[in-house]
């Protein structure tokens, strides 16, 4: 196998990463749950989100 050498210029995509990270904040929930899923609500507190009001208009 041909690895090739180390590019100077190092490239970071910021939205890439965080989804990174937000992916590793998943897997680290879903392994400290007891169920086999995590719930909507747990999904959401993972993430840091705020479920909008049912029947409420997006802005």
């Amino acid at each position: 196998m041909c690895v090739p050498p180390p590019s100077p210029t190092t490239v970071q995509d910021p939205v890439a990463l965080a989804e990174i990270e937000l992916c590793g904040e998943l897997m680290i929930a879903a392994s400290a749950s007891d169920g086999d899923r995590l719930s909507a609500a747990r999904i959401d507190e993972v993430l840091n989100v705020i479920p909008a009001a049912r029947g409420a208009s997006a802005p």
